[in-house]
């Protein structure tokens, strides 16, 4: 006897939700140039020139900022990228991944 073939196909609900997003945090030290810190948002964070220079000042007077939002796996390559470059010119830089909804 052979065998019968069906075609049945089995539905089921997949609840899908959006992935959690993590900022990037940058820190103030007392060593880091604020050029450098410029040069590390417009090449590793793509701001334009007017947009890091920004946030340089608000890191420089506040202590910290935002400089973006992304997916973890992003958020991190970039604090890695970006931290990397400061250890190569010898910066303390400071860059953390934190969690959208909590606070810097």
């Amino acid at each position: 006897m052979g065998q019968q073939q069906t075609n049945i196909k089995e539905k089921g609900r997949v609840s899908l939700k959006e992935p959690r997003r993590y900022k990037v945090v940058i820190y103030n030290d007392d060593f880091t140039t604020m050029d450098f810190v410029v040069k590390i948002l417009t090449t590793v964070f793509f701001k334009s020139e007017n947009e890091a220079e920004t946030l340089m000042m608000s890191v420089h007077k506040s202590g910290s900022a935002v400089v973006g939002i992304y997916s973890y796996d992003i958020a991190l390559s970039k604090v890695r990228k970006a931290t990397d470059m400061a250890r190569q010119e010898g910066f303390p830089l400071k860059l953390t991944v934190l969690p959208e909804d909590k606070q810097a």
